[in-house]
């Protein structure tokens, strides 16, 4: 990863009136000391913890020395940013466990922490010492002409000094003329100490960045972006539901029992018949309307869970559906949102298309994982690809890292089986996208995002 800032800022021509020459000079005086200090960490855990290793007490500090890389790593990506505003991301994953045994378990599987044990090796042996030169240079030369003038009044009497150990200077214009050439060099050798600097972040980043890391959380921050999606859409479908349940609905009732009265009032024709057929109405559009609710969302899954929901929905079914759960309880609220409208997108298709004269629908928790398998003795041979509400259940169940199989052989029969983990969906990474359904194999329902694929 290279400092783009910094070498554009060298191809500038107001480089020299800007912070950068300062910036790349505390960069690299900064990383002499870091280094050093870590040659000196690095040294003593390594001399001591091989010496006491023996007698079991130098293990801790091998395994400090093994680590070492992972709080210097951290540093230097806070001291990238002296010259480099892009952030590192830290590449580092967090385990799915607390305590120190499983963070210090997963950092030493790692290949970062590897990496950065590397990079603390070359910072404490090769590059602070490069670092040292290139600063040293810059400063005791230019610093040293400058200076010839002050050093002559002051320790040379006024009569002669001997300038960077090299030349003699007898006389004020000698050292003045010294103290130019400093002055004309500083802004020289800004460059190289910018050009050296920006060669030594963009091998710092190169090093103390993973591509795969960083992929891996943008990932995750996919996944946590579409639960946050999900659940904000859920809250919507539950609010309109609200909204109709207590507004549109009981205005309904309320317009069907007027009309009702007026019918009492009124028998006879024609006002009594207008009466009756809007009476009429009103009763169909209520029952709309309640349909439309428990589409939305319905009541008896919030109220009493997913067996009952599911029960529901085979006592509403036109084709005769068995349903048997073994359930521990109320599961997480998004696992029973998505199985439930995944259950009644199956049962749906088994009653519009299948032919079948009965269904079975049978669910458990197995594995950690809420397991729905729908069935039914149809005529099979399904073509899914066409449809939109399966790859919506997919989509679905996607976000909570599960995942959806269809199989719909010809001559039946057509099983359609879901697992979705039981645990919150946000902790979990997500896998590859499954690939697009067949009518004759047991294939995974194409999802829009990444979700795993079991076979």
């Amino acid at each position: 990863m290279h400092s783009p800032s910094l070498w554009q800022a060298l191809r500038a021509p107001r480089y020299l009136l800007g912070g950068w020459p300062w910036r790349s000079a505390a960069y690299l005086l900064s990383g002499v000391l870091v280094g050093f200090a870590t040659l000196v960490s690095l040294l003593l855990l390594a001399l001591t913890g091989g010496a006491l290793a023996v007698v079991l007490i130098g293990l801790p500090l091998l395994l400090m020395f093994a680590l070492a890389g992972i709080p210097l790593a951290a540093l230097e990506r806070r001291r990238l940013r002296l010259i480099d505003p892009v952030v590192l991301t830290d590449p580092h994953r967090e385990p799915d466990r607390t305590g120190l045994a499983a963070w210090v378990r997963l950092r030493l599987q790692e290949p970062t922490t590897w990496r950065e044990l590397g990079y603390a090796l070359l910072c404490a042996f090769v590059l602070w010492p490069v670092e040292a030169l290139v600063v040293g240079t810059v400063l005791v030369g230019c610093g040293g002409l400058l200076a010839t003038p002050v050093v002559m009044a002051t320790f040379g009497g006024g009569e002669e000094v001997r300038v960077l150990k090299i030349w003699l200077a007898d006389s004020y214009p000698q050292a003045f003329a010294a103290a130019l050439v400093g002055a004309l060099l500083l802004p020289v050798l800004a460059y190289p100490l910018g050009v050296v600097a920006a060669g030594r972040a963009a091998l710092a980043g190169q090093l103390l960045s993973s591509r795969a890391a960083a992929v891996d959380s943008r990932i995750q921050e996919l996944g946590r972006s579409r639960m946050r999606l999900v659940d904000a859409f859920e809250a919507e479908r539950r609010r309109i539901e609200r909204d109709l349940h207590d507004g549109a609905q009981q205005r309904l009732v309320a317009l069907s029992m007027t009309l009702g009265l007026a019918r009492l009032e009124n028998p006879g024709e024609p006002l009594g018949g207008l009466l009756t057929r809007a009476h009429d109405e009103a009763d169909t559009a209520l029952v709309e309307i309640r349909e439309l609710i428990r589409g939305i969302h319905p009541q008896v899954l919030t109220d009493r869970g997913l067996k009952d929901a599911v029960e529901d929905i085979a006592d509403r079914s036109t084709v005769p559906v068995d349903v048997r759960f073994e359930l521990p309880g109320r599961l997480p609220e998004p696992v029973e949102t998505a199985a439930y409208f995944a259950v009644s997108e199956a049962l749906a298709n088994v009653a519009k298309h299948s032919g079948a004269d009965r269904a079975e629908v049978r669910g458990e928790i197995a594995g950690g994982e809420l397991v729905v398998e729908v069935t039914d003795d149809g005529a099979g041979g399904a073509d899914f690809s066409g449809g939109t509400g399966l790859q919506g259940v997919a989509d679905r169940i996607s976000v909570l890292d599960g995942d959806l199989l269809v199989a719909s052989p010809a001559g039946g029969p057509t099983v359609f089986r879901l697992r979705i983990p039981c645990r919150p969906a946000a902790s979990r990474a997500h896998g590859a996208a499954p690939t697009g359904p067949s009518a004759h194999a047991a294939t995974p329902v194409t999802a829009t995002a990444p979700t795993r694929t079991r076979t």
